[in-house]
């Protein structure tokens, strides 16, 4: 049965544990892969950095391996590859639910130990790790959101895709967050969701588009790291700043420049690196 933790439970999680229900046979080490969204993404890379100190201070074979570019297909085929390998754990952050779902299935058949995190939804899984209540989050966002459009105005969200669970999770609670708590704020109809498919180019050129389209539309929720720098990047080019607002996930480092400039008023985050520990 799968089971949903919240990452400040895990010091209830040993390994002994864990690969118990696995593994009929006592080992020394495991192998243990995470598989990211993709290799590339700052958000990932800082993941790897929580893995590589996990696989420093233990016995275990621990290592990140991802593909060159978010792909859902990608994504299933290594993971595919690490099944035939033979690996004891696989710690997956899946770019989509429905295509990785029986890859997952496949692992665990094979008596693999199947870890996710934002996969909430996915039922071929040992344990999902959630840093926090989703729902929780989604009205946090909505709350930053809100207060830089003064609490009034036309809206819409934005999800890497329409399939990624975790994202829509926020996007849906922030809006039914809106709906109860900001009855001045006016969902978009007809475009209520976009996707950005992760990607910040992508996300720059269709809120631009969006902008444009509906020149009432004053803010735009994010949930991919990628979602609210490329709003700003097209809020900041079409002249809009201090006139549409966006709010979502994103790391400081990569936004400096953004934040600084109050282009974007907030951006929420959680250590990525944890949430790598947290899974292995």
């Amino acid at each position: 049965m799968k089971k949903v933790l919240a990452i400040v439970l895990l010091v209830l999680v040993t390994l002994p544990v864990m690969f118990a229900a696995g593994k009929a046979e006592a080992k020394t080490n495991y192998e243990i892969v995470v598989v990211p969204k993709d290799a590339s993404n700052p958000w990932f890379v800082r993941m790897k950095v929580g893995v590589d100190e996990f696989a420093k201070d233990t016995n275990h074979v621990v290592y990140q391996r991802g593909t060159p570019e978010i792909d859902a297909t990608l994504q299933a085929q290594l993971v595919q590859d690490l099944i035939a390998q033979g690996v004891d754990a696989l710690c997956v952050v899946p770019v989509d639910l429905e295509s990785i779902e029986p890859v997952l299935a496949q692992a665990r058949r094979a008596g693999i130990v199947v870890i996710t995190h934002e996969g909430a939804d996915l039922e071929n899984v040992d344990y999902d790790i959630e840093a926090f209540s989703n729902v929780g989050y989604g009205a946090f966002i909505m709350d930053n959101l809100a207060e830089a459009m003064g609490g009034e105005g036309l809206y819409t969200t934005m999800v890497a895709s329409l399939t990624n669970g975790s994202h829509n999770e926020w996007a849906d609670a922030g809006v039914a967050h809106q709906k109860a708590n900001y009855p001045k704020m006016t969902l978009l109809t007809g475009e209520n969701r976009v996707e950005s498919f992760d990607n910040g180019d992508i996300a720059y050129n269709v809120s631009k588009e969006l902008f444009k389209k509906y020149p009432n539309l004053k803010g735009i929720m994010g949930t991919s790291s990628y979602d609210a720098p490329g709003v700003a990047r097209a809020i900041e080019e079409l002249g809009l700043v201090d006139k549409a607002f966006t709010s979502g996930t994103g790391m400081p480092l990569d936004n400096a420049a953004l934040l600084e400039s109050g282009i974007v008023k907030s951006l929420t985050l959680w250590d990525p690196a944890l949430a790598g520990k947290a899974m292995i």
